[in-house]
């Protein structure tokens, strides 16, 4: 057989952990799908937290190399791939909820004076601008705060932020698993979490029989990691340098590891989500739900 060949953006584990799993297992082969994780690219290096988001490409950072026509699928955070399919000029589209639920939490230094999200007026908070910990960040405090009180600025990827919390370039900073883990084992004070919804963005080239495929291999590999997802927590504990903390499986909380099947992405959920994103001025009044959005995953 003759496999059909896909390259994704291999992000961090929490995210693209069904896929690692998928290709341990051999699922993706068993679909016909030779599948490729391409090293995401590098990281701009912030040297002083930038604060204004029109400053930062929404394809900066891990998501270059789809808009740079090396891989033709990326995983990533509901609000980034609404607002990287408005900007896309590959015709990148959203074609389905990714399989990973993931969280980004809200730390402080453990000598810090802040103990909950009010304590965060007017104080800044490292986030990499277009991705989860931007928009979350945001949710998590507009609740707490004034609008103007809420002050993210852009700090770079994961390791970045929090070596910039740790060294007091920043008041707070918002992260991710592994990060959340290596951040409670040094004792930083956590002021607030959520979950919340990622999606898959594709090229033309992702037809809707490849994308079956490779969302039957992820079904598969969701199935294996909600049956016991201790034996992959090596994936996580890789991505932590040992010089800043060194984890172990024992270390990470479960219920922070939510995966579930991929699903369609609804008109109503993109619509009040992009109504959010122009409020804040975080995407262009302009795009309708079908420029943004075409579904070609099947629910079953």
């Amino acid at each position: 057989m003759t496999l059909k060949k896909v390259r994704s953006v291999r992000s961090g584990a929490i995210f693209t952990l069904p896929y690692l799993v998928g290709l341990e297992h051999g699922y993706f082969a068993e679909e016909g799908i030779d599948l490729e994780l391409v090293a995401p690219g590098s990281y701009d290096a912030v040297l002083k937290p930038i604060e204004e988001h029109e400053l930062v490409s929404s394809f900066g950072g891990i998501s270059t190399p789809f808009e740079s026509g090396d891989v033709s699928l990326y995983r990533a955070c509901e609000w980034g791939q609404i607002r990287r399919s408005h900007d896309s000029t590959r015709g990148g589209q959203i074609i389905a909820k990714r399989a990973s639920v993931a969280s980004q939490a809200i730390f402080v230094r453990p000598d810090s004076d802040i103990k909950h999200p009010q304590g965060l007026a007017n104080r800044t908070v490292g986030v990499n601008f277009h991705h989860g910990s931007h928009y979350l960040a945001i949710q998590s405090l507009e609740g707490f705060l004034e609008q103007g009180e809420i002050k993210v600025v852009h700090a770079g990827g994961p390791a970045e932020r929090f070596r910039k919390l740790r060294d007091g370039e920043v008041d707070a900073v918002a992260l991710m698993e592994p990060w959340t883990t290596a951040a409670e084992k040094l004792g930083y004070v956590l002021v607030t979490e959520a979950f919340y919804v990622g999606s898959e963005i594709a090229s033309a080239d992702v037809d809707p029989e490849t994308f079956a495929a490779v969302d039957r291999a992820v079904r598969r590999a969701v199935k294996k990691i909600n049956e016991d997802v201790r034996p992959h927590l090596h994936h996580f504990v890789a991505e932590v340098p040992e010089d800043l903390v060194k984890l172990e499986p024992a270390d990470f909380r479960l219920g922070r590891l939510r995966y579930v099947d991929p699903e369609p992405y609804p008109e109503a959920e993109f619509a009040r989500t992009y109504r959010w994103m122009v409020k804040w001025g975080l995407v262009a009044p302009e795009s309708t739900f079908d420029s943004i959005v075409d579904n070609r995953v099947v629910t079953v």
